[in-house]
C-alpha cells in the first residue's frame, strides 16, 4: 500500500464514511466550542452538599451485578453501596486512562507545528483531561471510598502500550476509553435517581468529551487511510488487545470485597450475566460500528475484540 501525503488526504480522499474533513477546520470548530462550553468543576459543582439518602451513585441497571442471583439477594442499601464503590472504581479507571491519553496526545503533537489549530486543540484537550482527572479524584475523596487502581499487570501493560503505540492505535484506544463510558454517562446525568453531584460530574464530562471523540474520530479516519500498511495491521492487533484489557479492568473486583460480598462469586456472576454482556456491547456498539466501517476490525484484531466481550 502506498503511503499518502497530507496533501493527498485533503484532495478528495474518502473512506467508507465519505470525504475526509480538513484537519485545521475541524480543530478550529472544536476550539470555538471549547471557548463556549468548558467548565471548572471546582466552581461549577456543589462539593459541600451532603449526599442524599436513598439515591444511587450510578444507575442500578449499569451496576455490574444488576439482575444476577446475587443482586436479588442483596438489600437495597447494599446495592446502593455497591453503586457508590463502582462509581469510585470507574472514576479511578478514568484517571488511569486519561493520564495515558494525555501522554499519547503529547507524543502525537511532538513534531507538528505548534501554531496549527490541530496542535492547539490537542493542548486544549489535555487541559480538559487534567481537569477531569482532578474532578474524578475529588469525587472519590468526597465519597470516602478507596481509590481503586488497576492491577499491577494492567499498569505495566498501559506503560508498554503508551510507549509502543502507533498514532492510529493511540486514537483507537482513546475512543475505546471514551465512548463506552460516555454512553453510560449519557444515561446517568439526566437520571433523577442518581446523586446530584454524580449527575453534575457526568454532565461536565459528557459535554467536554464530545469534542474529544470528534477529534479522535476525525484523526483516526485520516490515519487509517494514510498510515503505512504495517502500522494499520499493528493498530488492529493492539486495539483488540487493549479492548480485552479494558473489558477486564472495567470492574475492579475489590469493590465486591469492600461491600461485604464474596469476590469470587460476584466476579463469576458478573461475567456470566446476560444483562451485563448486553450493557457492555450496547455501550460499545457505536464505536465498534465506526471501527468496522473504517477498517480497524479485521483479522486477528476482530477476534481479539470478540474475545473482549465488547463485540458480539
Amino acid at each position: 500500500m502506498t503511503t499518502l501525503t497530507e496533501a493527498d488526504a485533503l484532495d478528495g480522499l474518502r473512506d467508507a464514511l465519505g470525504l475526509l474533513k480538513d484537519r485545521e477546520q475541524v480543530a478550529e470548530r472544536l476550539l470555538a466550542s471549547s471557548a463556549k462550553h468548558s467548565f471548572d468543576p471546582d466552581k461549577e459543582l456543589d462539593w459541600e452538599a451532603p449526599f442524599e439518602e436513598g439515591k444511587w451513585f450510578w444507575p442500578p441497571e449499569l451496576v455490574s451485578l444488576y439482575d444476577t442471583p446475587l443482586w436479588k439477594r442483596m438489600s437495597e442499601e447494599q446495592r446502593i453501596l455497591l453503586s457508590q464503590h463502582e462509581a469510585a472504581a470507574l472514576a479511578s479507571l478514568g484517571i488511569w486512562f486519561e493520564i495515558i491519553l494525555m501522554q499519547l496526545l503529547v507524543r502525537h503533537i511532538y513534531d507538528k507545528s505548534a501554531t496549527s489549530a490541530h496542535v492547539r486543540y490537542a493542548l486544549t484537550e489535555i487541559e480538559d483531561e487534567c481537569r477531569h482527572s482532578k474532578m474524578f479524584a475529588r469525587l472519590i475523596s468526597h465519597g470516602g471510598t478507596p481509590w481503586y487502581p488497576v492491577s499491577r499487570a494492567h499498569q505495566n501493560l498501559g506503560r508498554l502500550f503508551k510507549t509502543i503505540s502507533t498514532t492510529p492505535g493511540s486514537f483507537t484506544a482513546t475512543l475505546l476509553g471514551e465512548e463506552v463510558l460516555d454512553w453510560m454517562q449519557r444515561l446517568t446525568f439526566p437520571d433523577e435517581r442518581v446523586q446530584p453531584l454524580i449527575r453534575g460530574v457526568t454532565r461536565i464530562h459528557v459535554v467536554e468529551e464530545a469534542r474529544h471523540v470528534r477529534y479522535a474520530r476525525e484523526e483516526l479516519r485520516r490515519q487509517m487511510l494514510t498510515a503505512p500498511r504495517w502500522s494499520q495491521e499493528f493498530t488492529r492487533v493492539t486495539s483488540g488487545e487493549f479492548a480485552r484489557v479494558f473489558s477486564v479492568a472495567f470492574v475492579n473486583p475489590e469493590v465486591y470485597t469492600n461491600v461485604g460480598l464474596d469476590k469470587r462469586e460476584a466476579l463469576a456472576q458478573a461475567k456470566a450475566s446476560p444483562h451485563r454482556r448486553e450493557v457492555m456491547q450496547t455501550g460499545a456498539k457505536r464505536l465498534t460500528d465506526f471501527l468496522d466501517d473504517i477498517g480497524v476490525l479485521r483479522g486477528v484484531g476482530r477476534r481479539l475484540w470478540r474475545s473482549s466481550g465488547l463485540l458480539p
